[in-house]
């Protein structure tokens, strides 16, 4: 028997007594206890990767164990985050992965057993792309998003139809896997920008989906290796008539749109950060932040949009400031939407006046403040919280920190509220691979925060604060198979950990 903690709908807690065979979620559910639910890459639309789960304090994150009772095999290679919903078919708890073979699948959260399959159309396979780093097919890579009224998982895959390859969108019930009426969207067939149609081949799809007022987002890039006239583009489909969708897309080749978080919102509007453009002198939309509005239209004013001052130097270097998604935070007296670039330089602006072109020296002075942080090259999805100690965000690189106490490519740094706003790194730890994405943990929202990242198939967590290790990736039942795919993030729920690896779904437990 043990107690386990669970969030009321009025923000309290309470305490149950567990058999060891209960897991938390299902406690929760029998309880009526609203569990927080993972619609989306990075949990919010804000893309801060911040969990709020009472279970989560520190004392039992250093207790945390992989459930080697929960064994789910996954059809091929994963880099979609996986999901998560309380209320799922008859009210069972489900998690939901994406694979790249295009299967899409809803797990009972308890037991591991399969509820439901869904097969999309064939994907594209690596041979038929004109370049690229995933192989040998390439199907669902973007984490799908989840609209609980609607009941419905939207996925994006790049197919092979009947030979030829097709960037496809997906709306499917979470109930059953069903496919919904007017879905897929067939892009190429359906979307273009000024004139300018929309070419599967070239485009990859590897940023996180999103949902704002009505219209699912879709971000796409190039694939590894830049090859081919792809785009970054946001394609804006309205949930009630996806025979009509509309697009944002840069004006030349290049400013692909493929950081692993995808596009993040406020509640208002869209944010996307676009990569280096090719063959051009003049800013055609390449090395940017942009704020679109609803249908991804964009406004052209220069409270729409930055890019710092450097952008040329930055597109020749393939220094691109879209490995990094914005990741949106609010400090006294400003919203910021905060930007790390490949080369580690990290940008703080004020999301609701952006600014248009920067005036600094391509480090500093770019934005409200900018610096270089980090020394190599960060494509990673941060997390960011805040304490009674202030506003902090942390990613990995490939290198270390800059100005890190002890040398680490894990990178915590603190936002100050200054006039302008001021970013220092205050620790860094040494955790293997810079890709993974970090979430972060806390019982309220705003103390005992705690920092989770995967190092060498393993789950490792420090004191989000003060970079004390918590837990240090356990013991041999504790190690994971490939978890390979730099995109991967976890996802914290009822004092659980979910990791979607190649062919497999792990599951952890606090309790």
């Amino acid at each position: 028997m043990r107690l386990v903690r669970l969030a009321v709908a009025s923000g309290a807690a309470i305490a149950v007594a567990c058999s060891g065979s209960v897991k938390p979620g299902v406690a929760a559910k029998r309880l009526g206890v609203v569990a927080p639910d993972v619609l989306q890459h990075h949990k919010n639309s804000t893309k801060d990767g911040l969990y709020v789960d009472p279970l989560f304090t520190r004392d039992a994150a250093s207790n945390l164990h992989r459930e080697t009772d929960f064994t789910v095999d996954l059809p091929g290679q994963v880099y979609a985050q996986p999901l998560y919903v309380e209320n799922g078919p008859d009210g069972t708890p489900i998690v939901l992965v994406a694979t790249e073979e295009n299967i899409v699948l809803a797990i009972d959260a308890s037991s591991g057993a399969e509820v439901w399959r869904a097969n999309l159309d064939p994907p594209a396979m690596r041979s038929q792309l004109p370049c690229g780093n995933i192989s040998p097919m390439e199907g669902v890579t973007g984490t799908p998003v989840i609209d609980l009224d609607w009941r419905a998982i939207y996925v994006a895959a790049n197919t092979n139809d009947a030979g030829v390859v097709k960037q496809k969108i997906y709306a499917l019930s979470i109930d059953d896997g069903s496919l919904l009426d007017g879905w897929p969207v067939d892009v190429p067939a359906t979307v273009s920008f000024g004139g300018v149609p929309f070419n599967s081949l070239p485009q990859g799809q590897r940023g996180g989906l999103l949902l704002l007022n009505g219209y699912l987002y879709v971000p796409y890039g190039g694939h590894f290796g830049d090859c081919g006239q792809y785009r970054g583009w946001v394609v804006a489909v309205p949930q009630s008539d996806p025979s009509s969708p509309s697009a944002f897309a840069t004006d030349i080749t290049g400013g692909g749109i493929w950081a692993p978080a995808g596009l993040s919102s406020d509640g208002v509007a869209i944010f996307a950060s676009t990569g280096n453009t090719f063959n051009t002198t003049t800013w055609r939309g390449g090395e940017a932040v942009f704020r679109l509005g609803d249908g991804a239209t964009f406004s052209g004013d220069v409270a729409d949009h930055f890019y710092p001052s450097n952008w040329h130097a930055l597109d020749i270097a393939d220094a691109d400031i879209s490995g990094v998604a914005p990741v949106l935070v609010d400090i006294p007296d400003v919203s910021l939407a905060v930007v790390t670039s490949k080369r580690g330089v990290t940008y703080l602006l004020n999301r609701n006046y952006l600014g248009g072109m920067g005036t600094g020296d391509g480090v500093h002075g770019e934005g409200l403040f900018s610096d270089q942080l980090i020394g190599q090259t960060v494509i990673n999805a941060p997390a960011a919280f805040t304490t009674a100690n202030g506003t902090f965000m942390a990613m990995t690189s490939s290198g270390n920190g800059i100005g890190c106490p002890t040398p680490g490519n894990l990178v915590v740094y603190q936002i100050t509220p200054d006039t302008p706003p001021t970013a220092t790194v205050v620790w860094c730890a040494s955790v293997g691979s810079g890709r993974y994405g970090q979430i972060v943990t806390t019982p309220d929202g705003f103390s005992e925060p705690v920092l989770w990242t995967i190092s060498a198939n393993r789950m490792r967590a420090f004191d989000a604060e003060t970079g004390e290790v918590l837990f240090d990736g356990g013991g041999p039942d504790d190690i994971m198979g490939a978890v390979l795919r730099g995109f991967n993030s976890p996802i914290a729920v009822n004092g659980r950990i979910f990791v979607a690896g190649d062919n497999q779904l792990y599951a952890f437990t606090t309790q």
